[in-house]
């Protein structure tokens, strides 16, 4: 049930698009149990002036590449979880697309059950 945006620099073809969008959904249903039909993604390209990151941050050097990658999940993952998903998104990443580590930058945003209704007006809590 999770809503994913991914957020990149305008510009790269539907090709590379989809498989940010194929990797993350893969990463999540690998390691934070999400079902394999349970798939949400709004892509959104920005123009260079309107996507603003800054390139060293915690000594990460990023690129124009960099990617924003925000999950809306119901609350309830481990720690534990939470970094095994962010480890093989950058490895799916990196085999396709081919992606640098270094340019994914993800948030997940937990809430609870009664948050979500997918359809029908129905809350899953």
């Amino acid at each position: 049930m999770p809503l994913v945006r991914i957020a990149l620099r305008e510009g790269k073809p539907a090709a590379y698009r989809r498989a940010i969008a194929d990797a993350v959904h893969r990463a999540m249903v690998e390691s934070i149990n999400v079902a394999p039909t349970s798939r949400f993604q709004v892509i959104t390209e920005y123009a260079p002036e309107d996507l603003i990151y800054d390139p060293t941050h915690l000594n990460i050097q990023r690129s124009d590449d960099v990617v924003f990658i925000q999950i809306t999940l119901a609350a309830g993952r481990t720690a534990e979880q939470k970094r095994a998903l962010y480890k093989r998104m950058v490895a799916l990443l990196a085999e396709n697309p081919g992606m640098r580590p270094q340019d994914v930058v993800v948030n997940l945003v937990d809430t609870p059950r009664e948050n979500w209704s997918l359809g029908n007006g129905d809350a899953l809590g």
